[in-house]
């Protein structure tokens, strides 16, 4: 049914042309033109509800339109032989019909929107029509003796109203880029009407008011793609415009508005301007398109002024809190440290500062608020320092840049953390409001020197930033040089651990599990470690760190997963440990992350032979807070998969029973905090003793890490721990020291015991 809709206008388009052309071929005439009459009423009518086209007034205005043309171009022909004004009836008719057709192109062109460009290029093209037709037609019309005044006022009447429809078609033409097929035939249908009223106007030059009947063809043809127009799909896009970006003189432009602007200059040629009358009608047409011409030039050279002015503008100013951008910064920050410096002691200070729990709040509340508190914070830094340059450099890091002596800035830095801390309104989604508390964590840094640039000042305040982030956020620290040297040497790690994981020169250490009941062990940590060529050994605790925050973590982990399986399966096979053995390995958040992780994990066990029961992989407490839902489905999918979940360093974070009971998690690790005080402090004892009831009620297995005396294992033992781990037993060592080791020790106690 859609798709026959769709195509109702090419049968009304095929009905038009069999009408007229069986009306040119003079085969029942009346009837044809009747036909296509009452069908373009029709069509004008019902074809907007067709399509549930809105606004229809404008197609309302079309359809009364065609019933005054259709019925004005019926009496004409029944009274052409009546005397005036009797004759005259059916052209009054027509005269309506104009009427409300200027009203439905004012009506688009209203709802459209008048763009100022496009009106003058019309009041142009206008100008040039109306000086045509009135020397042209309405003139000589106006001078033929003996007519009635109607007949005369009639033939003077139609160029002026075809002069004022080309008015508005050129505005409707210049104020649209996209023009669908419904503008291009009613485009089609107004141009046959000014054909038609062209010929008519023709011959009214010489008296006449009548002529052939063929002189209707082109009114026939414009009823039958007007009312094409109305029944085509296209026919809702006719209630808005796509605007042009630029309303520049193209070459389709200037093929309409060069004949207008000519035409002056042409018809003082043809004519002569022999009267004083008709000098003074062309030279103040001339003079108008002239001064319509400077108008739309002096607004071209306008526009094209604010338009750079807007464009360099949006080169150098943040969009959405219109603070200078980071390229902005930079030239102020450059001029400003080439001044003199006014007084002893000022210097150009930098404060870097990026906004703590922003992301808390884009996630809670979505981005709207997210922009909405960008904006407050901006002005809040804005009013609170007005001596001060304030930019935003990134999504949510501001700098704040002011010449002062040290006291100062220090006030400053405490005035701009307090602007932060004030509580703040956000709109939220739903349309209500929420107060909201974000903090900064900020980095300060000062110029005295006079080799500094704007580049190296961002750099270390950006630097010093990090570094109170890392300090615990919300709070601010002053650079000095060390900073420097730590990020450079935390750089030269990371270039050389790249290299290191892409060659495989990181080893692995295996620490033992130990079963607190036989002393034997029970399981290995697999971890981590670099020696390298030139500096030597290098902790986990930094090259990890510099890994997760390069996203090396991701092959570091993957290279440790495979070494750690393959390790096992291969003292499986040689008999150094025994069918329950099992494997503890670290994993990231980002690892697990990888929605493919479980499979290639799957693919390694099996390719080892390695039972998924035998490995243990240990998540961080972060982990079952932060962690997202594809980082839950892969836990799961580990599960399933047979491998276990241990939480390490637990009780030292987010400690809830809710996290253990909601995540697949299959044991957990006592912190090394906690063990150290064993012995010594009731308080960390009852620590240890709550969390083996804990994981003793939810099944989970437990280990206790980091213990180094007997006494310590002895009050674990006591307490129930019945795994544990630290240097008691030694400290992790190279595979083969451990199969020496440990194999020796099974068949020791081994055969002890069979004694």
């Amino acid at each position: 049914m859609s798709l026959r809709r769709d195509r109702l206008w090419l049968v009304f388009l095929g009905l038009g042309l069999l009408c007229t052309t069986l009306f040119a071929a003079g085969v029942t005439p009346d009837l044809a033109s009747a036909v296509i009459g009452v069908a373009c009423v029709l069509a004008w009518g019902l074809g907007p509800r067709l399509h549930d086209v809105r606004p229809r007034r404008p197609w309302r205005m079309m359809t009364a339109a065609a019933v005054f043309f259709i019925s004005g171009i019926l009496l004409r022909s029944m009274l052409v032989e009546q005397p005036a004004p009797v004759a005259q009836i059916g052209d009054a008719l027509t005269v309506c019909g104009f009427g409300f057709f200027i009203a439905a192109l004012v009506t688009f062109l209203n709802r459209w929107g008048m763009d100022r460009r496009a009106l003058l290029d019309g009041l142009i093209v206008c100008i040039g029509a109306a000086l045509t037709s009135t020397l042209l037609f309405v003139v000589p019309a106006a001078t033929i003796p003996g007519r009635p005044l109607v007949v005369t006022l009639i033939a003077g009447l139609y160029p002026l109203l075809d002069t004022v429809t080309v008015l508005l078609v050129t505005n409707l033409a210049f104020t649209t880029a996209v023009r669908q097929p419904a503008f291009v035939l009613l485009g089609g249908m107004m141009v046959l009407m000014f054909c038609g009223d062209l010929g008519f106007a023709i011959i009214g030059r010489h008296g006449e008011v009548t002529g052939p009947p063929l002189m209707d063809l082109p009114f026939l043809l414009a009823f039958t793609i007007g009312g094409a127009a109305a029944l085509h799909p296209t026919a809702r896009a006719l209630s808005r415009a796509t605007p042009l970006p630029i309303q520049a003189w193209s070459l389709p432009r200037m093929l309409v508005i060069g004949p207008a602007v000519a035409a002056p200059f042409i018809l003082t040629v043809t004519l002569g301007a022999d009267t004083t009358v008709l000098r003074w009608t062309l030279g103040l047409g001339g003079a108008a398109i002239v001064a319509l011409l400077l108008v739309r030039a002096a607004d071209a050279v306008h526009s094209h002024a604010a338009a750079q002015r807007s464009f360099e503008h949006q080169a150098t100013h943040d969009p959405l809190t219109g603070l200078p951008n980071r390229r902005m910064l930079t030239l102020m920050v450059e001029r400003l440290l080439s001044e003199e410096r006014p007084e002893r002691g000022a210097g150009v200070w930098m404060f870097y500062l990026d906004l703590d729990g922003f992301k808390l709040v884009n996630d809670s509340w979505g981005h709207p608020a997210g922009d909405r508190l960008i904006v407050d914070v901006g002005t809040r830094l804005r009013l609170a320092l007005p001596a001060a340059t304030v930019a935003r450099v990134g999504g949510d890091e501001f700098v704040v840049v002011q010449r002062c002596s040290e006291p100062e800035a220090m006030a400053n830095a405490r005035r701009i953390m307090e602007c932060v801390e004030r509580p703040l309104v956000v709109v939220t989604a739903d349309g209500g409001t929420a107060d909201v508390v974000i903090g900064a964590s900020m980095g300060i840094v000062q110029s005295t020197r006079g080799s500094d640039q704007a580049d190296t000042l961002m750099r270390d305040a950006d630097t010093a930033m990090y570094r109170a982030k890392a300090a615990g956020r919300n709070r601010w620290t002053v650079f000095d040089a060390s900073m420097r040297d730590a990020v450079r040497e935390r750089v030269e790690i990371e270039v050389a651990l790249r290299a290191a994981v892409a060659q495989e020169q990181l080893s692995i250490a295996y620490q033992p599990i130990i079963a607190m009941d036989t002393d034997r062990p029970a399981g290995a940590e697999a971890l981590c470690r670099w020696q390298h060529p030139v500096r030597g050994w290098i902790g986990p605790n930094m090259f990890i760190a510099v890994a997760e925050d390069s996203n090396l973590i991701s092959a570091l982990g993957a290279w440790v997963l495979r070494e750690s399986v393959r390790q096992l399966a291969a003292w499986r096979a040689d008999g150094v440990v025994d069918d329950d053995f099992w494997m503890s390995v670290n994993v990231s958040p980002r690892q697990l992350g990888d929605p493919a992780f479980a499979e290639r994990l799957g693919a390694t066990l099996r390719q080892a032979r390695v039972p998924a029961a035998n490995l243990v992989l240990e998540i961080t407490e972060s982990v079952m807070v932060e962690g997202s839902d594809l980082t839950e489905r892969v836990l799961v999918e580990l599960r399933a998969l047979g491998v276990r979940i241990s939480v390490d360093d637990f009780g030292t974070g987010f400690s809830a029973l809710g996290y253990l009971r909601r995540h697949p998690v299959t044991g957990v690790k006592i912190d090394r905090s906690f063990v150290n005080g064993l012995g010594t402090s009731a308080e960390d004892e009852e620590i240890v003793r709550a969390v083996v009831a804990m994981s003793s009620a939810l099944h989970l297995a437990v280990v206790a890490e980091g213990v180094e005396t007997r006494a310590q294992r002895e009050v674990l033992v006591a307490l129930g721990v019945p795994l544990a781990q630290g240097w008691l037993w030694g400290k992790a060592v190279d595979p083969a020291t451990f199969a020496a080791t440990w194999a020796v020790r099974v068949a020791t106690t081994g055969a002890v015991r069979s004694n």
